[in-house]
């Protein structure tokens, strides 16, 4: 025995009718994955439930219907638990309707009255009908269950869905609001259609049935329920893709907005650096500018005052007529006077050597090279490359400042008796290096103070200028301290005058 072409189309309607159902689980399954902008996560999650449910459902009575109609119908065990997996099915759509509708204080509340309820009253039902003889359970028990269950959840649902568009409304949503409102009326429609059950002897199952609703209007009650299904299904697929739209459009604004952030913060950076450098540099040239002060007022005070005083300490020696204690105290102080006078001559060159502003960068190292030779016994060597030149004051100063500091560490902490100096210009910028074959140090170890703030000196030095100072060291192999500044904002366009062996005279 075959299906013919009625029991064909039957078919063909319960498939696309679960098909809706089952397609709309899926897609508010996938949606409750993710950030849900339809409603929130808990909420999507009993109506996805009763999509798959009720989908499957749909797909389990072709069978059964498909035995019937061949005559060989399947065990009376196995259309108890299609009906039951449709009682199954609803109360996840009373759920869904009962927590959009209620305020979060009153969920608790109702999704323990409601629902339980609706199935007390399933069971309660049930057990009296099962006292009467006359027709078949099984049927009471699929038609209790659409009265009972599934008008109230798909009116629920409607209701629920309505409540939401007048929410989404009020945010200005109009779409959403309106893709909503039909979801809504599909399920209100659904509903409404369950009380067309298969026939059976019972009210109002008597009189309002499938078979009165398919002589009325010449098709299934099938066919209608499975369009409010795609009714259903399309606009809710509708809104998720809304929704969807919704949040790139929102994750395109987050991201813009973190772009416009972190450029601002660069910009900021920028500045701030910017700022860090010009406050580097007026503190640079103001302490210049101090020790040009004091070594000026020690040269035209102090310096001055001690040549005096050793003077009239010569004339009193030789105008008095002294004893030899006398003599030998006058000779001690005017050894003493020129002792400070030479100590005091020194802190002048310490402070400010007049050969850095006479005579240029390289006859300053030459004459720093010198006083380490004489104070520390430090061997220096200087080689220059490049076309010399002099550049603004203070890149010179900052050169010197860096190279006195790198040779004050080498004296110190070295433990070596040469050290070399290259000085190499070229268009672009000029590189200052001080190299040592001394004991070095592990550049990411513990350094000692005075090298550690003597090394900030440096690096703040160079950075008031544009430069970069870079540092090299491993225990054994000495040290390398480079310096570079770029120059073509401060060359001042003068070549200067080869100097090899020059000493520049001491100041008086």
């Amino acid at each position: 025995m075959s299906l013919s072409g009625r029991h064909l189309d039957v078919v063909l309607v319960f498939f696309i009718y679960g098909l809706a159902f089952f397609t709309m689980g899926i897609a508010l399954v996938l949606e409750t994955s993710r950030a849900p902008r339809l409603a929130e996560r808990g909420v999507l999650r009993p109506l996805a439930l009763f999509g798959l449910l009720h989908g499957v459902h749909e797909w389990v009575e072709i069978y059964l219907l498909q035995g019937e109609w061949l005559g060989q119908p399947f065990p009376v065990a196995v259309s108890w638990f299609r009906v039951a997996w449709l009682v199954l099915s609803f109360l996840p759509l009373v759920v869904f309707g009962t927590l959009l509708l209620a305020s979060k204080d009153q969920h608790k509340r109702l999704l323990t009255i409601i629902p339980i309820g609706l199935l007390a009253l399933y069971g309660v039902s049930l057990a009296i009908n099962a006292g009467i003889s006359s027709g078949s359970l099984i049927a009471r028990a699929d038609a209790l269950a659409r009265y009972i269950l599934a008008v109230p959840a798909g009116i629920l649902a409607g209701l629920a869905l309505r409540a939401r568009a007048i929410q989404v409304q009020g945010e200005n949503r109009q779409g959403l609001a309106s893709f909503f409102r039909w979801s809504a009326l599909g399920f209100v429609l659904y509903g409404l259609t369950q009380v067309f059950v298969s026939p059976v002897e019972m009210f109002p199952a008597q009189y309002i049935n499938n078979q009165v609703f398919l002589s009325l209007f010449g098709f299934p009650v099938q066919v209608v329920r499975a369009g409010m299904a795609l009714l259903i299904t399309v606009n809710l697929l509708r809104a998720i893709q809304l929704v969807e739209r919704e949040r790139e459009a929102q994750l395109l604004a987050a991201q813009q907005a973190r772009l416009e952030a972190l450029e601002q913060v660069q910009r900021d950076l920028v500045e701030r650096e910017a700022l860090r450098r010009e406050l580097l540099r007026h503190t640079v040239i103001a302490q210049e500018d101090e020790r040009a002060r004091i070594a000026r007022e020690l040269h035209d005070e102090t310096a001055q005052f001690l040549t005096a005083l050793s003077l009239n300490l010569a004339t009193l020696r030789n105008s008095a007529e002294l004893e030899p204690a006398g003599v030998k105290i006058l000779d001690r102080l005017q050894a003493l006077s020129l002792q400070m006078s030479r100590g005091v001559h020194r802190m002048v060159h310490d402070l400010r050597p007049a050969q850095l502003d006479d005579l240029g960068l390289v006859a300053a190292l030459q004459y720093l090279g010198d006083q380490e030779k004489s104070q520390a016994g430090l061997n220096v060597s200087i080689h220059v490359e490049g076309q010399r030149q002099r550049l603004d004051p203070l890149v010179e100063t900052v050169l010197f400042r860096v190279a006195q500091e790198a040779l004050t560490n080498v004296a110190r902490h070295a433990n070596c008796d040469s050290a070399q100096i290259r000085l190499c210009f070229s268009p672009q910028q000029v590189v200052l290096s001080i190299r040592d074959e001394g004991t070095g140090f592990h550049l990411n170890g513990k350094k000692p103070l005075s090298r550690g703030w003597g090394l900030a000196g440096m690096r703040e030095r160079a950075e008031s200028v544009g430069g970069e100072l870079k540092l090299s060291s491993n225990p054994g192999r000495g040290t390398l301290v480079e310096v570079a500044v770029p120059i073509g904002e401060f060359i001042q366009g003068r070549a200067e005058e080869s100097i090899h062996e020059h000493h520049p005279p001491d100041a008086g």
